[in-house]
């Protein structure tokens, strides 16, 4: 297992380096001016001289590749710069809204591993049984659905028809204290929302999982032992028909981002999403590399926890092989 994880991160290295290259070259082949959009309304009036002083402060004068091995070679000193954009340094931006990002992406991960895991299991115990069948239509329609699409309904039947609970931000509207209370109340809809969006991926794969492990020579021969329906299915069934949902957890973690950066400009999460958004359309090089790097690395952590969780629960495979 450590000479797996190990090889990872080697192989980790080389990917961000790639990433953050390619940040720098999109950025600066966009259409936005950096200047422009740190001046504002200011940068309207002001002289070509200070405007071309602004952008040798900002730095986005000199040549791509040493913007982007000065942003790098500082980064690795643990310094990631200002955001322009922000105006703080891009390390108290991503301290500041990073844990709420994981809040919400991690209440919503584990809404759609439960319910997914659990709808699954229900539908493979009578394939074709009415459960079976809605759910799957539910699920085959869910997929089509875009996160924002829900989110929107979410907030027009839950806040604004039934006013059964607040329709986004942290906390109620006046207050300056973040408490527990607040803060699950206005959860419940985000999560609810990006953890739906996600469900249909884990009930498909854990119902035909375990499907065809009900199917197999060993659980008949347990039916034929005279085991209970219970002991077949969770002892027997249900371990081997998770296996391929083990895999489906690292591949999901990129629609999870997106669709969390959807939800939370939908709800008005103080999350990433805001800052995304702004980095990109003011072409902040700093925070969109820093952002990058980040949604990059919990790519690369989601795939390798996937190996170690299928590794874990499948004696056969060999972490080091």
């Amino acid at each position: 297992m450590a000479r797996m994880a190990g090889r990872r991160v080697l192989f980790a290295v080389p990917v961000l380096g790639v990433v953050t290259f390619g940040v720098f070259a999109v950025a600066a082949a966009s259409p936005f001016d950096p200047v422009k959009a740190y001046a504002g309304t200011a940068g309207l009036t002001a002289s070509k001289e200070n405007l071309d002083q602004l952008r040798a402060n900002l730095g986005v004068d000199q040549p791509l590749v040493a913007r982007w091995w000065d942003w790098l070679a500082s980064a690795l000193r643990g310094d990631l710069g200002d955001s322009s954009v922000m105006r703080q340094p891009v390390a108290d931006v991503i301290a500041e809204r990073m844990g709420w990002s994981v809040l919400l992406a991690a209440t919503a991960f584990l809404v759609a591993i439960l319910l997914g895991t659990g709808l699954g299991v229900l539908a493979a115990r009578r394939p074709g049984g009415w459960l079976d069948r809605c759910v799957s239509s539910a699920a085959y329609t869910l997929e089509a659905a875009p996160a924002f699409w829900l989110g929107l309904l979410a907030i027009w039947f839950f806040a604004l028809k039934l006013d059964v609970l607040p329709a986004g931000g942290l906390t109620d509207a006046g207050s300056d204290v973040v408490t527990f209370g607040q803060v699950a109340s206005h959860l419940v809809l985000p999560a609810a929302v990006l953890g739906v969006s996600q469900l249909p991926w884990f009930f498909l794969y854990v119902r035909q999982g375990v499907a065809d492990a009900l199917a197999e020579d060993p659980v008949r021969g347990a039916r034929a032992r005279g085991l209970s329906e219970r002991t077949v299915l969770l002892g027997h069934a249900l371990r081997s028909g998770m296996l391929p949902m083990l895999t489906l957890i690292g591949s999901r973690v990129p629609e999870l981002i997106t669709g969390a950066l959807l939800v939370e400009t939908v709800f008005s999460w103080p999350g990433i999403a805001a800052a995304t958004v702004e980095a990109a359309t003011s072409v902040d090089f700093s925070l969109l590399a820093a952002l990058t790097v980040l949604a990059t690395a919990a790519v690369l952590l989601g795939n390798l926890l996937s190996d170690l969780l299928y590794g874990l629960a499948d004696p056969r495979v060999a972490f080091d092989g």
